[in-house]
């Protein structure tokens, strides 16, 4: 089995093309799991181009080694380099900012943030969309998008997908790559999703956070001024007691928490009609009331989201006329009332 040191053994013997080595002080991070290999290289942002084939080169020359599965090298800033810009001038060129959290994972939330973006975008809005989710990135598959982004000079071009300008760890790395790395390189592989994207001025811009109150959330709260975080839970007690979680943590940083959304709500037989609330019903609804803070609304469990989602034609663009579509027109338009903003009649992109 590859271990970490048979791979820095072989990056130790790698030889760029006029002979030379890497310096050690280049390599950031070595990460090996179950024949997955993932390193990172410390390049400065102008260096990045220049050294292109050099990364590609060290990635074909370890995914040849005996024993590896798939092999990622990836360039990383150096670490003084993020916290040297201010808040202020981090997607400064982006009006609003929401976060969409939960306090734990399975509660549909990036189902959510994707119809959410797109119901915004069919508003009128220009919205982006970033997957801060580095471990789980799972955008490109429920937008339909596949390959890398162009780049212009030393920044990538986000991704063109209904009607938003998106972008995740999953557009540059390949689909079945595990994330195995440390928290600093997840916090550097976030700040250059932010940094070294090509980002438009937009109205809107949607953050899918990974579940949970860790780093990640820490860092975007503190480093990005955002314009309120959505916090997603579906009806259950469990569920419930950690988006209590969730919006503590946003309270504690000084983040204005814009509203809970309750998904999966209830079931309705696509057969008889006959509803059935399989996780409960209203308790996003109860607990919003309880802890003082906005409720959005209650998206239903329905196969439809489920099949749009892994088909990469999010509901709420591709069958607008739906139930599901219009719970999330309506989230949206919660969401747009709680950020200040009127309701614009906007294009529509529909799948016929």
């Amino acid at each position: 089995m590859i271990d970490e040191a048979a791979v820095r053994a072989r990056i130790g013997q790698f030889r760029t093309a006029d002979g030379g080595g890497l310096p050690a002080a280049m390599i950031d991070s070595v990460a090996v799991r179950d024949g997955i290999v993932q390193v990172a290289l410390t390049v400065a942002k102008a260096d990045a181009p220049r050294l292109d084939p050099l990364r590609q080169g060290l990635e074909r020359d370890l995914a040849a080694l005996s024993g590896v599965r798939n092999a990622t090298v990836m360039f990383t800033a150096p670490r003084a380099a993020p916290a040297e810009a201010p808040a202020a001038t981090l997607l400064g060129q982006v009006k609003s900012i929401i976060a969409v959290a939960s306090g734990k994972g399975g509660v549909g939330k990036s189902t959510v943030a994707v119809n959410l973006a797109v119901s915004l975008a069919a508003r009128g809005l220009s919205v982006g969309l970033l997957d801060a989710d580095i471990y789980g990135p799972s955008l490109p598959r429920m937008l339909g998008t596949a390959g890398k982004p162009d780049m212009i000079g030393n920044k990538l071009v986000p991704i063109d997908a209904w009607g938003l300008k998106a972008i995740s760890i999953g557009h540059v790395v390949a689909e079945d790559t595990a994330m195995v790395w440390r928290g600093p390189m997840v916090l550097n592989a976030l700040m250059q999703l932010m940094t070294q994207v090509d980002w438009p001025a937009l109205d809107v811009m949607v953050i899918d956070l990974p579940p949970g109150t860790g780093d990640i959330q820490l860092t975007l709260s503190q480093r990005l001024k955002l314009t309120g975080a959505v916090v997603v839970s579906t009806p259950q007690d469990i569920a419930l007691l950690d988006a209590r979680r969730g919006v503590s943590m946003f309270q504690q940083v000084r983040v204005p928490v814009l509203g809970i959304v309750e998904n999966m709500s209830f079931f309705c037989c696509p057969n008889c009609g006959t509803r059935t609330e399989i996780f409960g019903h209203g308790g996003a609804r109860a607990e919003a009331a309880r802890i003082g803070v906005p409720f959005l609304g209650e998206v239903p469990l329905l196969p439809a989201i489920r099949e749009t989602s892994d088909a990469g034609t999010p509901i709420a663009v591709s069958a607008p006329g739906s139930e599901a579509a219009l719970a999330f027109m309506a989230v949206a338009d919660a969401v747009m009332r709680q950020m200040g903003g009127e309701r614009t009649a906007g294009p529509r992109i529909v799948i016929e």
